[in-house]
C-alpha cells in the first residue's frame, strides 16, 4: 500500500487542510489546472460546512474561521483561472469572495486585474482605489499606485482618443509596444451598399483622424523563410491561430457573444446590423451565454475575417514587423473593401488603430484597401475574384464606362508593350480632358496608372521631356490622395520629389499632411518627420 493511502485524514478539517496546502503548492508550482480541481474541491467542503454550520446554530467564531478559508480559496482560484484565461470564471470568483467580505484585499486586486485585461478600466480602477485603503496594501503601495494610473491613462484614452505613440517612435521602438486602450470613435454598423454590413461615419472626420483601437482576440506570427512561405509554416501558423480563438471564445462568454455577431460569408443580408455600443469597453455585463462553442463556425468566421498584418492598407509599427502576422480583431472585421478607401491602420503589438486616410463626409462609409488599389481596373478585378466578389465601389462603376473606350485600352496595352511613360501619361491627361473628367474621377484614373507616374517622376530624361505637359507632382499626389486615400507610396514619390531641391515649408507642410493620412494623428509632427526620414531613405535604397 502507497504511503499517501495509509494516511488518509481522519477528519473533515484534516481534509480540507490537506487540500488547502496541496491547491497552493499547485498553484505556486503554476500547475494551473491541478490547482483549480484541488481549489474546487476545497470549496465545495467549505460551502456544505458553513450550510451545516448554519443549520446547527454555530458559534460565529467557527463560521468566521469558515468564510474566511472560503474567501481566501476562491481568490486564489480566481488567481489560477486567471491566469489560464478563463475570465468569465475569474470574475464570478472574485465577486463570490468579496460577497462575503466586501473590502478582501486580495479579490480586490485580482478582480481589478482581470478587468483591467477586459477593458474595463473605470470599474478596474475602483477596485484598485478601494484596496489602497486596506492595511496590507502598505507593502503594495507603489504597486497598486501604478496600476491606479495606468487605469486612469487607458480610461481617458477610451473615453477621448487621445492617443500619441511619438515617443515609442522617436526611440526607434525601444522596450515592449506601447499598451493602448480599447476605443470606438465617430463610427457605427449598419447595413451597406458594398456589401453585408459595414461601418459608418457619423460625423464629418479629417484625414488622419482615429476611428477605432482594438485589441486582437488573437494573433500568430511566424519569419518566414523563403522555402516554406507558401506552405508549411503558414499552415501551422493558421492552425495555432484558431486554436487561440476557439480557446478565447470557450473561457470568455463576452468574447464568444462579440465573434457570434460576425459573419460566415453565408446570408449576409439576413443579419443584424449590431448596435456600435455592444463593442465599448465599459459596455454593460449580459447574462451568462447559453449556446456552445460551434468551433466549425468560428473556422468560417475567420476564413472570412481575419486580417493579415501586411496589407496594403496597414503599417506594422515595432518589433512585430519582421514577422508575417495574422489576427482577428472582431470591429475592424466589419469594414469592407472599396477601390476607393477612406481607412487605413496601423498595427502596434496585439492592437489595430484605425484611422481615416482621406477625409471623410457624415453617413459615409468606412472602407480599406484589401488588395492594391494602385493599379488598372483589369488587375482589380483580377484580385477581387480571388477574394470572392465583385467591388462595385463608385470608382469601379465609372472605370466600368471609362475604360471602355478605345483610347483607355490602348494606354494600358501600350504600357504593357513598353511604351514610354510620359508618353501614356500624355495620352491620358489629354483623354480626361476631352472626356469631361473632373475632380475625384481624376485621381482614379491616376491611381489606376499610378506606377507610370511613378516611373515618369522617377526619370530625369522625363521629366525635362514632358515639362508641363504631364501634370506636376504635387498636383498629382493630391489628386490620388483625395480620391483613393493616401498611400505610403504616394507619399514617398512626393517627399522624393523635393527633398533633392530643398523642400519648402508649404511642401513640408503638405507632406505632414499626407502622412496624417498614412500614419494617423497619433504620430505628432516630429516622430513624423522620423518616419518621413527613414521611407525616403528606404525609397532611394530601391
Amino acid at each position: 500500500m502507497r504511503e499517501e493511502d495509509q494516511q488518509q485524514p481522519s477528519t473533515p478539517e484534516e481534509l480540507m487542510q490537506e487540500l488547502r496546502f496541496k491547491a497552493t503548492e499547485l498553484l505556486l508550482r503554476e500547475e494551473l489546472q491541478e490547482s483549480v480541481k484541488v481549489y474546487t474541491q476545497f470549496i465545495n467542503i467549505c460551502q456544505d460546512k458553513i450550510s451545516k454550520t448554519h443549520q446547527n446554530q454555530p458559534e460565529p467564531d467557527h463560521l468566521n474561521g469558515l468564510q474566511k478559508s472560503l474567501c481566501l480559496a476562491l481568490s486564489n482560484r480566481a488567481e489560477a483561472r486567471s491566469k489560464l484565461r478563463d475570465f468569465t470564471k475569474a470574475l464570478k470568483d472574485c465577486d463570490q469572495a468579496l460577497k462575503i467580505e466586501s473590502t478582501h484585499f486580495k479579490s480586490l486586486v485580482g478582480k481589478g486585474k482581470i478587468l483591467l485585461g477586459l477593458n474595463r478600466y473605470s470599474k478596474a480602477l475602483d477596485c484598485f482605489q478601494t484596496a489602497i485603503l486596506d492595511p496590507q496594501a502598505n507593502g503594495n503601495l507603489e504597486t497598486l499606485n501604478g496600476y491606479v494610473q495606468k487605469c486612469k491613462k487607458l480610461e481617458f484614452q477610451s473615453r477621448t482618443g487621445a492617443f500619441d505613440l511619438s515617443d515609442w517612435i522617436l526611440s526607434g521602438f525601444r522596450g515592449k509596444s506601447p499598451e493602448l486602450a480599447e476605443y470606438i470613435g465617430p463610427v457605427q454598423i449598419k447595413r451597406s451598399e458594398l456589401s453585408g454590413r459595414g461601418l459608418f461615419a457619423t460625423k464629418n472626420i479629417d484625414a488622419g483622424t482615429l476611428l477605432l483601437v482594438t485589441k486582437a482576440i488573437a494573433t500568430e506570427r511566424v519569419i518566414l523563410s523563403s522555402q516554406d512561405s507558401d506552405e508549411n509554416a503558414q499552415l501551422v501558423m493558421w492552425k495555432n491561430f484558431v486554436d487561440k480563438v476557439v480557446e478565447s471564445a470557450t473561457k470568455c462568454e463576452e468574447i464568444h457573444r462579440l465573434i457570434s455577431t460576425l459573419s460566415t460569408g453565408e446570408d449576409e443580408d439576413k443579419l443584424e446590423a449590431p448596435e456600435i455600443s455592444l463593442f465599448r469597453p465599459e459596455a454593460e455585463e449580459k447574462g451568462e451565454a447559453n449556446e456552445e462553442v460551434d468551433k466549425v463556425r468560428i473556422l468560417s468566421v475567420l476564413d472570412v475575417n481575419s486580417l493579415v498584418e501586411d496589407s496594403v492598407s496597414a503599417k506594422v509599427l515595432g518589433r512585430n514587423s519582421d514577422y508575417y502576422g495574422v489576427g482577428f480583431w472582431v470591429l475592424a472585421s466589419f469594414i469592407n473593401h472599396s477601390c476607393n478607401p477612406n481607412a487605413r491602420r496601423l498595427h502596434v503589438g496585439d492592437y489595430v488603430l484605425v484611422h481615416a486616410s482621406r477625409d471623410v463626409k457624415a453617413g459615409e462609409e468606412i472602407t480599406f484597401a484589401y488588395f492594391d488599389v494602385l493599379s488598372p481596373l483589369s488587375k482589380r478585378k483580377e484580385k477581387s475574384k480571388t477574394w470572392g466578389f465583385h467591388c462595385i465601389c463608385k470608382r469601379c462603376k465609372f472605370e466600368e464606362e471609362i475604360c471602355s473606350k478605345p483610347e483607355m485600352k490602348e494606354i494600358e496595352i501600350g504600357l504593357h508593350r513598353g511604351i514610354d511613360v510620359g508618353t501614356a501619361i500624355f495620352r491620358l491627361e489629354e483623354g480626361m480632358r476631352r472626356w469631361m473628367v473632373r475632380g475625384k474621377e481624376k485621381g482614379y484614373l491616376r491611381a489606376s496608372f499610378w506606377a507610370a507616374y511613378v516611373e515618369a517622376y522617377g526619370s530625369e530624361k522625363s521629366v525635362k521631356r514632358w515639362g508641363r505637359r504631364i501634370p506636376a507632382v504635387d498636383i498629382a499626389v493630391d489628386s490620388v490622395a483625395e480620391a483613393v486615400g493616401c498611400d505610403e507610396r504616394v507619399l514617398k514619390v512626393f517627399t522624393q520629389a523635393f527633398k533633392g531641391n530643398g523642400a519648402s515649408l508649404v511642401d513640408m507642410e503638405k507632406a505632414l499632411k499626407l502622412g496624417r493620412g498614412v500614419h494617423g494623428k497619433v504620430v505628432k509632427k516630429q516622430a513624423l518627420r522620423s518616419l518621413l526620414d527613414s521611407g525616403t531613405r528606404e525609397h532611394r535604397r530601391y
